[in-house]
Order: structure tokens, then C-alpha cells, then sequence
């Protein structure tokens, strides 16, 4: 059972946090509303599109940010228990700062828990739609992608023929085991292109020593030959970035298809590596926060703790981008990419809690 002060401090912060959520939430209908109207003007769509696809995209995009919604949620917390001396009252009862902060770093590890768990498979599920639905008005609806376990299939549409490929493995820049099946816009075999590899660095593919077989007539060359796609590595590698749309189940499948495939799965581990780490961080995020109010409540507006805070987000942000950044170019290991900044966040408020019940 809880206890009458637990119920209270738990209550009182959820109200500020999903008052936060709601408010960043709208600010991101608002800006992402703008985008879809300026996509769609040229095109001949419902008029509600643009609404429908912006509050499928927006809950993910809140998803991203949660961890300053935690900080800010702390921030407005105590605020008003300062305004109200409700501190003072809850410290009379024998309450220290600490028990306090531990009942905020517990709840928020719940939440963080049930964010991961319900949330984020279903915001991904919407932002899966929000894809899908938008690629219908989108040019390279003609360029397909896909990974399954027989390896990577593409669909390209150039040059009034149409392409299916079939490649085992891919590796930095090549295409292993290559079949080309070329078709005429009426689906008409024109002829089949077979390659041990082939060189994709640019949209002008490099086919190593290929098989050729039209009409029934087969060819080998000893020479490579160059063929124009809608591809090249950078753009292969852009069709699975979305990683997004994809739930926690769907990443561990997507990565083991990579695996097979010989495809890099690092953006994947990096991503499924920050989602398990997700409740410890939302959880520091808020210890921070409590750290940054009951050291400054006594001499500073309120206004003063919103901009320590804000300044706080932006530092704690572009230190992970930074760190993340390192893992993603294979600078750093992905698991010292994801888990540096929360060792340095834990250093850092574990010091800021040694004092904190004399406050």
C-alpha cells in the first residue's frame, strides 16, 4: 500500500507531467501542421490529410523529447509546493528531501517503463501509417526497398524499364550475389543480369564480370559494365533510416534479417540500446531537476529555474547527439555511445545528492 505522502507527491507530479506532455504536444501539431500543408498543396488530397497526418507523426516526435518533459515536470512540481510551503509541511511529518526525490525517481522509472512498453509500440505503429500514407504522394513510391531472409530486394523504375533486384549480401560499397530481372512498363522480361558484386558508390552502378541472358540467349563478359539505378549506397542505406515506425518486436527481427544480410545493424542496436535505457534516464532527468530546485529555491524566481532548466536540456541534448554521433560513424562502441552520457548524468547528480537533506 502507499502511503498517504507517496499518493500525494505521485499524483501531484503526474498532473504536471501530462500538463507538459499536452502542451508539447500541441506546440508540435502547430509547427508540424506547416510542413504537411506546404507537402500537399501541389497534390490532389483530402484537405483534412495534412491534420490526420500530422497527429499520427506527433505522438513519436513527443517520444524524442521526453526526457526534457521529465525535467520541466519536476521544475513545475516543485514550483508549486514552494508557493504552497506544501515542502515545509511534508518535512514536518518527517519527510527528508531525499524520501522525496526517491518517490520522483521511483515514479518516474514506472513511467518511463510503461512509455517504452505501450507507448512507443504504438506511436511507432502511427508513425508506420503516417509513412505509409505519405509515400502515396510521393515520387519515389517507384523506388522500393526491402530486407527478408532471402536477402535485399529492390524495386527501381528508370529509364522506361523497371528492375527487381535481388542482392545476398551487401557490404560497404558492393552488391553480393546479384540478380537484375529487367521488365518493360508492361512487365515484358527484357533480360536477366546476373554479378558476383557490384560497385554502388554512385547511381551509375559498376557491374563486375556479369551474365547477361536475353531472349533466351546467355552471355558472359570478362569486362564490368555500368548500369543507371534510382540507387546508390547512400541511397539504400536512407530507405531503412525510419527506424521510427518500428516497434521493440519489429527492431529485433529487422536486426537479425540485417545480420543475415551482411547489412550494418548498428543503428538498430544504438536505437534498441537507448529504449532499455530510456526509464534510468528519464528517472536522472528528474533527480537533476529536483537537484537544480532545492539548491536554488531560496534566492531565485521561478523563471531563473525554467532557464537553468531549458539551459540544462540543451547541454544534456547536444552532448548525446554528440556521443550518439561517435557510435553511429563506428568512432565509439554503440554500448559507450548510449550509456556515456548516463554515467555522466549519475556522477553528476549522485554529487548533488550527498547535501541535498541539508537544503
Amino acid at each position: 500500500m502507499f502511503k498517504i505522502y507517496q499518493q500525494y507527491i505521485i499524483s501531484k507530479f503526474l498532473k504536471k507531467f501530462l500538463l507538459i506532455s499536452l502542451v508539447f504536444f500541441f506546440l508540435t501539431i502547430v509547427l508540424g501542421i506547416l510542413e504537411e500543408i506546404s507537402f500537399f498543396k501541389n497534390t490532389k488530397s483530402s484537405v483534412f490529410l495534412p491534420y490526420i497526418l500530422t497527429f499520427l507523426n506527433a505522438p513519436i516526435t513527443i517520444f524524442e523529447i521526453f526526457p526534457f518533459i521529465f525535467l520541466l515536470a519536476t521544475q513545475f512540481f516543485f514550483n508549486e509546493i514552494f508557493k504552497t510551503d506544501e515542502l515545509s509541511l511534508l518535512k514536518t511529518s518527517g519527510l527528508s528531501n531525499f524520501k522525496i526525490i526517491l518517490v520522483l525517481f521511483t515514479t518516474s522509472f514506472v513511467i518511463g517503463v510503461l512509455l517504452n512498453s505501450i507507448y512507443y509500440n504504438t506511436s511507432s505503429k502511427l508513425k508506420f501509417l503516417y509513412i505509409d500514407i505519405k509515400n502515396n504522394y510521393s515520387d519515389d513510391k517507384k523506388y522500393l526497398a526491402a530486407v527478408t531472409d532471402s536477402g535485399l530486394w529492390l524495386k527501381d523504375e528508370i529509364d522506361n524499364s523497371i528492375m527487381i533486384i535481388k542482392a545476398k549480401s551487401i557490404e560497404e560499397n558492393y552488391l553480393n550475389k546479384v540478380i537484375i530481372n529487367q521488365f518493360d512498363l508492361d512487365f515484358n522480361l527484357l533480360k536477366i543480369i546476373q554479378a558476383e558484386k557490384i560497385n554502388i558508390t554512385s547511381k551509375i552502378w559498376e557491374i563486375h564480370n556479369p551474365i547477361i541472358t536475353s531472349q533466351n540467349i546467355t552471355n558472359k563478359f570478362k569486362n564490368n559494365i555500368q548500369l543507371n539505378s534510382s540507387f546508390d549506397k547512400d541511397k539504400i542505406n536512407s530507405q531503412f533510416s525510419n527506424i521510427l515506425s518500428l516497434n521493440i518486436f519489429e527492431l529485433l527481427d529487422l536486426k537479425k534479417d540485417y545480420e543475415n544480410l551482411g547489412y550494418s545493424s548498428d543503428e538498430i542496436k544504438l536505437h534498441l540500446l537507448k529504449l532499455f535505457s530510456n526509464p534510468f534516464f528519464y528517472s536522472l532527468m528528474t533527480i537533476l531537476s529536483a537537484i537544480i530546485m532545492l539548491n536554488l529555491r531560496k534566492n531565485k524566481s521561478f523563471y531563473f529555474y525554467l532557464i537553468i532548466g531549458i539551459f540544462c536540456s540543451v547541454i544534456i541534448y547536444y552532448l548525446n547527439y554528440m556521443i550518439i554521433s561517435l557510435g553511429n560513424a563506428g568512432k565509439i562502441p554503440i554500448g559507450v555511445s548510449v550509456y556515456l552520457p548516463i554515467i555522466l548524468i549519475t556522477i553528476l547528480v549522485s554529487t548533488g545528492l550527498v547535501t541535498i537533506n541539508e537544503k
